[in-house]
């Protein structure tokens, strides 16, 4: 597996498949490189498998948006790598302490604590499943 910041050739792909972002975003995502595309490096031209996408907990503590794997790659551990090559990095620029979140009624929040983020709260909205926060000393 290979992992890049996004370019502007990755927008249609990111898009089609995020949904949670207003497209005008995505954009300066990419500009600001806080939005990684996960490659396999297997197949012949090597294919885009997933994404990474962060941003800033109250613009000082690194938070983890979204991570997107396509069907037929999911379960084959490039969710965790990429989250290690994000701590790293994170480190690499001085933080110690890195966030996310899921709702309570996705698996996400299995595959978070199995890799050391453990519960920091949870925000209830009207129309949405509990979502948990998650925290993780780096």
């Amino acid at each position: 597996m290979k992992i890049e910041f996004a370019t502007e050739a990755d927008y249609d792909y990111i898009m089609d498949r995020d949904r949670h972002i207003h497209h005008a975003l995505v954009k300066t995502k990419i500009n600001e490189k806080e939005i990684f595309i996960l490659w396999d490096e297997d197949e012949d031209e090597g294919s885009r498998v997933g994404w990474m996408r962060y941003g800033y907990f109250w613009d000082n503590l690194p938070f983890m948006n979204m991570i997107w794997i396509d069907e037929p790659y999911r379960n084959g551990g490039y969710g965790k790598k990429v989250v290690h090559h994000w701590e790293s990095l994170m480190k690499q620029q001085g933080f110690d302490t890195v966030m996310t979140s899921t709702q309570s009624d996705e698996h996400a929040q299995h595959f978070y604590r199995k890799l050391g983020y453990v519960d920091a709260g949870a925000l209830l909205l009207d129309t949405q499943p509990l979502e948990i926060i998650l925290i993780k000393k780096i």
